[in-house]
Order: structure tokens, then sequence, then C-alpha cells
């Protein structure tokens, strides 16, 4: 059982179920909401905008889909077995299979890490003239006392205000703007290729689906556990994970949605190529006010702590898995499994010669790795020796067999655009 948690599983009280229940189940969901929302979104997002205006916002409603499906489906999981996906593929595959997929996915969380350390860095020069590299060692600093100090539910808490933050800042950075919405509606649902866009199609499918928030959901979800041997509270479980699922995904996407919006109506429409997340903070105060700078920059900081906090709790998740453990910041595992996480990123931080060009290829490496972690969930969740009687229907097994086929397509467009 999720040891972190324990203090609020309770076998021997059968909860109620209400509107109040569900308001206090709210917050696995947001938790990884902030994973796409971090500052690697913030880099594909404003390029997409920048680059060819409105006409790739279909690829995050695409992905966003793509992402309700996935993440409900792994915290089905979570919530029918009681372990997370690192446990179960530790516990029912073999051992150099889970090692090399888990091991890919420590890959994935390390990079993670990098685009949301980076982000902090950068909105902390942006703020107050701090140079990236020390930027980098202050964001880790704080996100590591978070992590080592604080239990769950205070930060969760803490995240829940940090997404807060961030919707309203882009409500209010929308504002100043004029939105053709009939063009950006057509965009949202039809899809375009343009040329040269590939990279940046998959910088924001890496940058939405995100191989760790899936680990991070099944270990997460636990939190909201009564009774795993009560079909009723299982099923209700259920129930109240797939409305936190889809309302956080939702504002994810809003949010996602309004980046591109924005840098589509301020840079595309003024023919202005954007390189670097500073040059896009610099530009907005000439076009929309000094007050849309500072906004923008507070908003990215936000995002980069509240992503950083998340990506560290999924490399401990991922690396507890391993030793088939579930993550306690309590656990060595645990805490090595963060400390990978955060100062390998760190490390490569310090090597990195162009930041905005690293958070677009972080992204892509994620899209890399992610239909290995999707192929690994679909068999899983597909296996009655894993899940029961809570196991995939072949409906659901074969959407998620497409997405995962999509993905894979999307994965080799890539490769050949290199060549």
């Amino acid at each position: 059982m999720f040891s972190l948690f324990k203090n609020i599983d309770n076998k021997n009280h059968k909860p109620t179920f209400g509107i109040l229940k569900f308001l206090k189940y709210i917050g696995p969901g947001l938790l990884v909401t902030v994973g796409f929302i971090d500052p690697g979104n913030w880099a594909s997002n404003i390029a997409a905008g920048a680059d060819f205006g409105f006409t790739l916002l279909w690829m995050v409603t695409m992905s966003t889909i793509m992402l309700i499906i996935l993440q409900h489906n792994v915290a089905h999981l979570g919530i029918a077995t009681g372990l997370c996906l690192s446990e179960a593929a530790t516990k029912y595959t073999p051992a150099w299979l889970s090692r090399t997929i888990l091991g890919s996915a420590m890959v994935a969380s390390v990079s993670t890490s990098l685009a949301e350390i980076l982000g902090g860095a950068i909105a902390l020069q942006m703020l107050f003239g701090i140079p990236i590299p020390a930027g980098a060692i202050l964001v880790v600093l704080f996100v590591g006392v978070m992590l080592f100090t604080n239990s769950y539910a205070i930060i969760e808490k803490i995240i829940i205000a940090f997404v807060s933050i961030i919707g309203l800042s882009f409500l209010y950075e929308l504002s100043l703007v004029e939105i053709d919405w009939v063009q950006a509606g057509i965009a949202w649902v039809v899809p375009s290729i343009p040329e040269g866009s590939i990279l940046i199609i998959m910088s924001v499918l890496g940058a939405v689906v995100m191989p760790h928030n899936l680990f991070l959901h099944s270990e997460v979800i636990q939190s909201r556990q009564w009774n795993l041997e009560n079909d009723e509270v299982i099923k209700k479980q259920l129930d109240y994970e797939f409305v936190d699922t889809l309302v956080s995904m939702l504002i994810g996407w809003a949010i996602n949605s309004s980046m591109i919006i924005l840098a589509a109506t301020t840079f595309y429409a003024n023919g202005v190529k954007v390189g670097e997340l500073e040059q896009a903070q610099s530009m907005l105060g000439p076009l929309l006010g000094n007050n849309a700078g500072v906004v923008f920059a507070i908003a990215l900081l936000f995002a980069g702590i509240a992503s950083s906090i998340t990506s560290g709790m999924a490399g401990g998740s991922i690396f507890a898995g391993l030793f088939s453990e579930p993550f306690d910041v309590k656990d060595n595992h645990s805490r090595l499994g963060i400390a990978i996480s955060l100062l390998v990123a760190l490390l490569l931080i310090f090597v990195i010669g162009d930041p905005f060009k690293a958070l677009i290829i972080s992204q892509m490496i994620l899209s890399i790795q992610l239909p290995v972690t999707i192929f690994l969930q679909i068999y899983l969740t597909s296996s009655r020796k894993v899940m029961g009687k809570y196991v995939n229907s072949k409906f659901t097994t074969s959407l998620m067999l497409f997405i995962g086929v999509i993905v894979t397509f999307l994965n080799i467009l890539l490769f050949i655009s290199f060549f």
C-alpha cells in the first residue's frame, strides 16, 4: 500500500459519497496537469504559435484526448491493484524487460526535470537578473526542501494554488489581445501539418502526453483509496477519478491552448520569430504593456517550481518501483530516485548552450520514450492476471493500441525528418 498516504486509508470505514467527498477527492489530476503546463510546454507552445499561428492548435486537442484516456487508464491500474505502474512492471514482466523500460523512464524523468528546472531558472533571470546556473540551483534547493520536508497533502494544496496562479495569469494575458475565435476554433479540430512543423508537433505531443505523468498518476491516485476489498468503493473511486482527470486535463488543455493563441496573436501576427523564452517575455512588454511581461515571468516561475516537484516525485516513484516498493519520501530508494531526477538534470543545465532549444529537445525525448510506456501500460491493464475483474474491455484496449500506433507513427515521421 502507498505508505506515504497510510494515514488516509481506513479499511474499517466505508465512506459515503457526495459533492463534499468529491471536492476532497480533487487533486491527483491537478498534479498531473502541472506536468503538462510546465516550461517545456511553454517553449513548445510558444514556438508553435510564433512559427505557425493557430495551425497547430489541433495537436493540443488531440494530445489532450489521448492524455485523458491514458491517464484514466493508468489511474484505473493504481486503484484496482494498489500498485503504481513501476511496481506493476517489476512484478508482472521479466526483470530484464522491466529494468530496461524503467531505465528509459528514468531518462525521461531526468529530461522532464531538466525542462522544469531550466524554466524556473529562466523565470528568475527574467524577474531578478539571476544567472541561469545560479537560478537552477535555487530552484532545485527549494524543490528539494519541499519534497523532503512536506507531506503529500501540503504539496497537493501548493500545486493546486500554483495551477490557479498560472491559469489566472494567462486569462489576464489573453484579455490584452484580439483573437479570431472562429479561426482558432477551426484550428482546434482540423489537423494540419505545415512544412517544417514535425519537430514542433512532436515536442507539443511530448509536452502534453508525458511518460513520467503516467507513472506519477498511478501512484498519487492511491492517496484517495479507502478499501481495496470493497467493490462498491473501488467503482466509486473509478468514477470520481475519471471526473477529476477529465476536469484537470481540460484545465491543462485551456492553458496550453492559451499559450499558442497568445504567441500567434502577438508574435506570428507581427512576423516575430521567437528563439528563447526570455525573448518572448521582453517582446510582450512593447506589444501588450509592461505588466504582461512580468505576469508571464511570474507564471513561468510557478510552472517551473510546481512541475519540478511533480517530476521529482515521478522519478522517486519510478526508481522505487524497480525495487518493488511504493513511493515513500522517507525511503532511501524513493529519495535516490528524486535525487537522480533533479541532480542529473541540474548537471546537464551547466553544459547546455541554448536553453530554449534544450527545452524543445527535452520534450522530443519524452515523445520518443512515450510509446514504450504506453505499450507497457496496455499490456498490464489488459491482463486479467494483473487487473482481475477490472481488466480493460476490448474497446479500451483497441483504443489505447490506436493511440500507441499514432504516437509511434509520429515518431517515425520525426526520425525521417532528420534525413
